[in-house]
């Protein structure tokens, strides 16, 4: 049973580009008729968004386009209970990405369409920290803010070092974006590595951690890659506390199996599997169990609390369309109670 009502949930900063979702119809293709379903998301508002459900002073600070896109995605982060009192616009265009939605054996495919967005051609040091981190405890990024342009990845590093220099925990996902990185050929481990350096959290699997690290892990059992890799990452990275990920077990696109493991520096800790046997949205369920995780560490639960309230965020977000997950702490404590599927009335 969770415990943690008498906490006052800590405030917590997310950096990085909103975007506007277009998702094709049903499990249609993309343009297979000719009409999208229009949500804003990104990876560090998803956990913005949900760290507000779960009762945290969530802000999220980045540049949008100053033109009706740009102004509509913020009055939505507003609805959502987000703080953007910090939030820049510039000159510029929305970043997009359109979604078709796999079934069956057939994945599911992202486009990207960021190139140029204003997020994108902002300075580098256009945003000033000292405001925004002065009434946070956590910063949050992911490795998806350094990958739109050469610009971000430098906005991104001075934000996870100024971060470090007002007394913030962070909080670092890797979220490792091929097509982005490739487009402007950065160099994705050393600013990966950079980031890193000033984490306390890691969200990573194996794949990650080698890929960093240049490491490859693949002659260890696969029962034991993940606590290789995570072991490897805290021997470089002196500040990290922990590294968490999910773990996915997919018979076909609708029917998947998901549990999470989290390695400290001297303790490793799983947890139950669960069977999603009708999903509705994945997109942004990684996201969802990065803001769990942070509300039960930040918030006082104990580890392994944590780790299941993350998850069971993560199992959650798959029921709800669109990026966001709307779901608050009673939902996940329901969830984790085993309340069973009555309906509530």
């Amino acid at each position: 049973m969770l415990q943690n009502k008498h906490i006052s949930a800590p405030g917590v900063v997310c950096f990085g580009e909103v975007l506007l979702r277009l998702t094709a119809p049903g499990n249609e293709l993309l343009l297979q008729s000719h009409s999208f379903a229009a949500h804003v998301g990104g990876a560090e508002t998803n956990v913005a968004v949900s760290l507000a459900q779960f009762g945290h002073p969530a802000t999220v600070v980045s540049v949008l386009p100053d033109n009706p896109l740009g102004h509509a995605a913020l009055g939505e982060l507003r609805r959502h209970g987000v703080r953007t009192d910090w939030m820049h616009f510039q000159p510029g265009r929305m970043g997009l990405y359109f979604l078709a939605v796999g079934a069956g054996l057939r994945p599911s495919e992202v486009l990207y369409d960021r190139a140029d967005s204003a997020f994108a051609l902002a300075p580098a040091d256009l945003i000033d920290w000292q405001e925004p981190f002065s009434s946070a405890k956590w910063f949050h990024v992911s490795g998806i803010t350094p990958a739109v342009s050469p610009t971000a990845a430098e906005a991104a590093l001075r934000a996870v070092r100024a971060a470090r220099k007002h007394g913030l925990s962070v909080s670092f996902d890797c979220n490792y974006r091929a097509k982005l990185w490739s487009r402007w050929q950065g160099d994705a481990r050393r600013i990966l590595r950079d980031i890193i350096d000033q984490a306390d959290l890691l969200f990573a699997e194996q794949r990650d951690i080698a890929l960093i690290l240049d490491r490859d892990f693949g002659q260890t059992p696969a029962d034991g890659r993940f606590q290789s890799a995570a072991l490897t990452a805290f021997a470089e990275f002196p500040r990290l506390q922990r590294v968490a990920t999910t773990i996915r077990a997919q018979r076909n696109v609708d029917d998947n199996d998901l549990s999470a493991v989290m390695m400290t520096r001297d303790t490793q800790r799983t947890t139950r599997q669960y069977s999603l046997g009708r999903i509705v949205d994945r997109i942004g369920s990684g996201d969802a169990f990065a803001a769990g995780l942070l509300h039960g560490i930040s918030t006082g639960l104990d580890d392994q609390l944590s780790l299941e309230f993350g998850l069971g965020a993560a199992c959650l977000k798959h029921s709800v369309p669109g990026d966001f997950n709307r779901l608050g702490v009673a939902d996940v404590r329901s969830l984790l109670d085993e309340s069973g599927f009555t309906v509530r009335r």
